[in-house]
């Protein structure tokens, strides 16, 4: 693994991001929102999230800004970087594929909504977080770079901890019981250990 592929490996994870994404952002966009918990906080994390995803990291693997935060190149680091990059990219298709139309970027119930709880989603409420988890551990391992490197999981950090409770609040009053009993016996990223 040389530095170069490292970083060819993490623009195909954001393209693959763009690319898994657009197709169910059009049909998303077809179906009627019932509820829309959007809100200022929300877009701005999404922008952070971005931000740290694909901006940070984009301007460092085409300008090498700010190569005051490089460090040392580790092949092996990169190996690992490119496992959980793959990592990434099947849980983020497996997680869109059984979400189908109920899929949303923003906090939305769309009409006909259901709750999932198969698949992916038996052992864990939000395998897109996980992915997101993944690509942003991805990304550190991949870019050697304390900025462009970290910034990912800065960005999912800041999505996730100011998103996930809304989320499930909304899904809590959309569904009820079933969804109480469907978050007692399911993790949120990491499947339960111990039921």
């Amino acid at each position: 693994m040389t530095p170069e592929f490292a970083k060819i490996v993490w623009l195909v994870g954001l393209v693959a991001w763009v690319a898994i994404r657009l197709p169910y952002q059009r049909r998303g966009r077809r179906i009627k929102v019932v509820n829309d918990s959007r809100d200022t906080g929300d877009r701005i994390a999404l922008a952070l999230s971005a931000l740290g995803l694909s901006i940070i990291p984009l301007v460092w693997v085409f300008t090498g800004f700010p190569a005051s935060a490089d460090y040392p190149f580790r092949p092996w680091q990169a190996w690992l970087g490119l496992l959980v990059e793959i990592g990434f990219i099947a849980l983020f298709i497996a997680s869109h594929r059984q979400l189908g139309r109920n899929w949303s970027v923003t906090l939305e119930i769309r009409d006909k909504h259901k709750l999932v709880t198969d698949g992916l989603y038996r052992f864990v409420r939000h395998p897109m977080y996980s992915s997101f988890w993944l690509w942003a551990i991805a990304q550190a391992l991949l870019l050697p770079n304390w900025i462009a490197g970290l910034s990912g999981l800065v960005g999912v950090a800041i999505l996730y901890f100011s998103r996930v409770s809304k989320e499930e609040a909304m899904m809590r009053q959309a569904f009820g019981r079933e969804y109480d009993d469907y978050s007692a016996r399911t993790g949120r990223v990491f499947p339960r250990l111990i039921r």
